[in-house]
């Protein structure tokens, strides 16, 4: 790397990109969190689950339903009744695929 980035400058752009990520994911809400943990072994709920382990680890109180509304932008079964749909047998079973490695 040519640029070295002290601490802070490095904790302000992760967050930044972080906030992004979440706004992205927030607007984009045609795509499902089963397509996502297919593609990428992650969704939304996932995102919120680490942001909740961060918030315990500093000692913060912060539910998994307050978690979830920071990433999702909105309570979560708000959320599910607005923009979750069926999973597909395909998608299911893609989901059964992709999780079955390395549980031998």
């Amino acid at each position: 790397m040519d640029h070295e980035l002290n601490e802070e400058q490095q904790r302000n752009l992760e967050a930044a990109a972080f906030r992004r990520l979440v706004s992205h994911l927030q607007q984009r809400t045609d795509v499902q969190n089963i397509d996502m943990m297919n593609l990428a072994g992650f969704c939304r709920n996932c995102l919120s689950n680490w942001y909740r382990e961060a918030a315990e680890e500093r000692n913060i109180d912060l539910s998994k339903e307050e978690s979830r509304e920071r990433i999702y932008g909105i309570p979560y079964d708000e959320w599910k009744e607005k923009h979750q749909t069926e999973a597909t047998a395909e998608q299911r079973d893609a989901f059964r695929t992709s999780h079955s490695h390395g549980a031998d």
